[in-house]
């Protein structure tokens, strides 16, 4: 069944009304037209049966015959810092991390990153990154669209990341700390942060910054991943020992 969302403040009176681009998804690619059901998200973790009553140019108004709780969110909340990579690589990250169930991506501006954006440049990325995160949460039946921060420094991204219940970064010069024993020590963690570098990976300087603030430095084993590569891979481990993944019959 399609699936779209909605804000909350579009669901009242026993009715959905969906005046987002997806008018015109729902109206001329999915050709629905009045009676046809759809599935609509408020994006906080409730799912509504709906039938189409009324279309119009520019919205759908939808009866709710049914609502439930969305079971597709993981029980943990995890963020991704991810350095900004180069070409459509963060496309990728964005997409692979909200099908497995990220709750947040912050792209990151750190030494080694080719791409560099200007304030104009980088809220145009952000909103494109975004549309991609809520395409992705549609298509893998999630309740929550994950948000897609704007770019912000390593200090700011330390600071955030101290907030939550713990956090680590993966560092390909880290031999002893592996990430399997730091979720054994945080069993009982409700979010989690972790950062991934650049291209070039992280500079010693930023390293030590990252150490010296808290944040767990880990290997990921004796094979370097590729920094679109790491994101994904690191948030299945997290999945798999404290989440949702390893319930999967």
């Amino acid at each position: 069944m399609p699936r779209f969302f909605a804000a909350p403040d579009k669901i009242s009176d026993g009715k959905i009304i969906i005046d987002t681009a997806d008018v015109r998804h729902i109206k001329k690619v999915l050709r629905l037209g009045v009676g046809d059901e759809i599935t609509v998200s408020d994006s906080l973790g409730i799912d509504y049966l709906c039938s189409i009553s009324d279309i119009t140019e520019e919205s759908i108004i939808c009866r709710i015959t049914d609502s439930k709780k969305n079971n597709t969110e993981p029980n943990i909340k995890v963020t991704l810092y991810q350095a900004l990579p180069k070409g459509a690589k963060m496309d990728y990250i964005i997409q692979k991390t909200t099908e497995l169930g990220i709750a947040r991506i912050v792209p990151c501006s750190l030494t080694r990153c080719v791409v560099k954006t200007d304030e104009k440049d980088a809220e145009k990325k952000r909103l494109r990154w975004q549309k991609i995160a809520d395409e992705a949460a549609k298509q893998c039946g999630r309740g929550v669209i994950p948000e897609v921060s704007s770019v912000i420094s390593l200090k700011n991204a330390v600071e955030k990341m101290k907030q939550d219940d713990f956090a680590f970064a993966a560092y390909e010069s880290e031999k002893k700390q592996s990430l399997k024993n730091i979720l054994i020590k945080n069993k009982s963690a409700d979010t989690i942060s972790f950062m991934i570098g650049p291209e070039g990976g992280f500079a010693p300087e930023e390293a030590q910054y990252l150490k010296d603030s808290g944040i767990s430095l880990i290997t990921l084993g004796p094979r370097i991943l590729r920094t679109e590569t790491a994101g994904e891979a690191v948030l299945a481990m997290i999945m798999y020992e404290l989440g949702d993944i390893n319930v999967c019959s």
